[in-house]
């Protein structure tokens, strides 16, 4: 029963074998080969952007990081939530990357940004004399680190407030392919708007890529420099790129993220049955709940892994606050399993 993280479990199959595939003779490299223009053409026709620059890289920090510097100057600053993964979880690799850009939380409910909150935001910092620094752009995760997920008229509401502003929009899709089968809605109406996306594939099935993806080739200008001087230009590029070739094939990616998302509305489902109560919508792969402390304790005592997603220990008597994620591999019968126990 391993609740901890989607990064816990392994390679898809088909994945493997797309390695395999691409293991055989020789390839042009740097990016060279026809794996890669392949995987390339093919998330250009995904996401219906014909113009799109797609370059792959092997982690979603590092994704992250690259394109957070190449919209932002050291001086600039990046207004995002602030539960998101480039503020809490990602080691400053941004401002690292950015030279010292500046990361601008913003708070909001079920770890999503309100169109106002934004606009308050940047209007404040747009009124900020020299020492503050510049608006550079606006990064989103979606799904969210909380499990919820950005809808298509949300995403673009956010779009035309940075937009108004002269900022570019980035999306973290680390858990993309889970936000748009939460949604049940085309990948292409859930980037409307979007400047740069990060299309993860490593917490769906990949073993390390995902996609970096500039709608306009405007923005991607120096792109290349600057993910080769991170070190994330391998010389068998086609690794990453088989990776996410195979993961859209025959909508892949998609089912997988669907499998996610119904162990995790099941396990939602279930808590609320045992007694708990879920502290924030199971939109996608992660449930956030408290679960009665007995609850805790007999799952805990049978293997069960999750994070206690609060401050202090559990304390006898007491609701604990869990965290519990589910993944393209997460077997029915763990879930079943585990809402058994905490019954």
């Amino acid at each position: 029963m391993k609740f901890a993280s989607d990064n816990a479990w392994g390679v898809h199959p088909k994945v493997l074998q797309a390695l395999a595939d691409c293991n055989e003779g020789a390839m042009g490299s740097y990016g060279a080969d026809p794996v890669t223009a392949r995987a390339e053409a093919v998330y250009r026709e995904l996401l219906d952007a014909p113009e799109a620059v797609v370059r792959f890289v092997a982690t979603g920090t590092g994704a992250n990081a690259l394109v957070c510097a190449q919209l932002s100057p050291s001086f600039g600053r990046i207004y995002c939530h602030d539960t998101a993964h480039i503020h809490r979880d990602e080691c400053a690799a941004p401002e690292f990357f950015s030279h010292g850009a500046k990361l601008v939380p913003i708070m909001g409910a079920d770890g999503k940004i309100t169109p106002d909150a934004l606009d308050q935001a940047i209007r404040f910092g747009a009124a900020g004399s020299l020492n503050d620094g510049a608006n550079a752009m606006v990064s989103i995760t979606n799904a969210t680190e909380w499990g919820t997920c950005y809808a298509p008229a949300e995403v673009a509401a956010l779009a035309r407030v940075a937009h108004d502003a002269g900022l570019p929009l980035h999306m973290d899709g680390a858990r993309f392919a889970n936000a748009v089968a939460g949604l049940d809605c085309d990948p292409r109406d859930l980037v409307a708007g979007v400047d740069a996306l990060c299309f993860g594939g490593t917490k769906n099935g990949a073993l390390a890529a995902e996609a970096v993806i500039f709608f306009d080739p405007a923005h991607a200008k120096g792109f290349d420099y600057r993910r080769k001087q991170s070190g994330h230009v391998f010389s068998k590029q086609r690794y990453l790129a088989a990776q996410m070739l195979a993961l859209a094939t025959d909508g892949l990616w998609l089912d997988l993220a669907r499998h996610a998302n119904a162990a995790a509305t099941r396990l939602g489902q279930g808590v609320t049955q045992a007694g708990g109560s879920l502290i924030a919508p199971v939109q996608a792969n992660e449930v956030f709940a408290t679960i009665p402390f007995g609850a805790h304790e007999r799952a805990r005592a049978h293997g069960a892994a999750y994070h206690v997603w609060q401050d202090t220990p559990p304390v006898q008597g007491e609701p604990v606050t869990v965290r519990l994620v589910t993944s393209w591999a997460t077997p029915d019968e763990d879930v079943t399993r585990f809402l058994d126990l905490i019954r």
